[in-house]
C-alpha cells in the first residue's frame, strides 16, 4: 500500500491563514504564511502538525536569499513551529518555550541544506540558515515578539500546502 499526499495551492474552506513579516538584522527579512482549521483559533498553540499550508522566504535589501514550504519537507527535515492563534503571533525565546520555532534549521544552523532555507528561535537569537549555514548578521535577540495578521485571502504556491492522505492500493514501480 502507498500513501499519497495531495498538492495544492489554497488552504482549505474551513482553514483560516495568517501572513507574518519578521525583520531580522542586518537588513535580512523573511516574509511568509501559514494556514489552519479553523477549529483550532480557539487553542492557545498550533503546532507543525496542525498546519495545512506554510512557506517562508527570505531576502537581503529586497534580494531574494531563499524559502522553504511545507512541501519541501523530508523525514529528516528540523521542523518545530509554534504558533499563539489568540495573540495573533508566534512563540518566541522564554522559559514556557526554550526552542520554539525551527523551521528546515536547527539549533546550531547547520542543517538547512545546501542551496537551503531555514529559520530557528533559540535561547541565543532569532536567526536564518542560508546554503547549509548559519548567518549571524540576521540575528535579533530570542525574545523579539513576531507577530502574525489574520488574511483569509493569502495566494500559497502549490508547494505550501499538503493535502490529505489518501491510501491506495496501487503498487509502487
Amino acid at each position: 500500500m502507498i500513501l499519497l499526499p495531495l498538492l495544492g495551492g489554497a488552504a482549505g474552506a474551513e482553514d483560516v491563514a495568517f501572513r507574518f513579516t519578521w525583520e531580522g538584522g542586518n537588513g535580512y527579512e523573511m516574509t511568509g504564511a501559514l494556514s489552519f482549521d479553523s477549529a483550532l483559533l480557539e487553542r492557545g498553540e498550533v503546532r507543525e502538525g496542525d498546519l495545512t499550508c506554510f512557506v517562508a522566504e527570505g531576502t537581503q535589501g529586497g534580494a531574494s536569499v531563499g524559502r522553504w514550504a511545507l512541501g519541501m519537507r523530508t523525514e529528516d527535515t528540523t521542523w518545530h513551529m509554534t504558533f499563539l492563534p489568540q495573540q495573533s503571533e508566534f512563540a518566541v525565546f522564554g522559559p514556557r518555550y526554550p526552542m520554539p520555532q525551527a523551521w528546515n534549521m536547527d539549533g546550531f544552523g547547520t542543517d538547512c541544506g545546501a542551496g537551503g532555507f531555514g529559520f530557528n528561535i533559540g535561547n541565543a537569537a532569532q536567526d536564518l540558515c542560508i546554503d547549509g549555514a548559519l548567518v549571524v548578521p540576521s540575528q535579533v535577540p530570542p525574545d523579539q515578539p513576531f507577530p502574525a495578521v489574520r488574511d483569509d485571502d493569502v495566494a500559497f504556491p502549490p508547494d505550501a500546502c499538503i493535502g490529505p492522505m489518501l491510501m491506495s492500493r496501487l503498487e509502487g514501480p
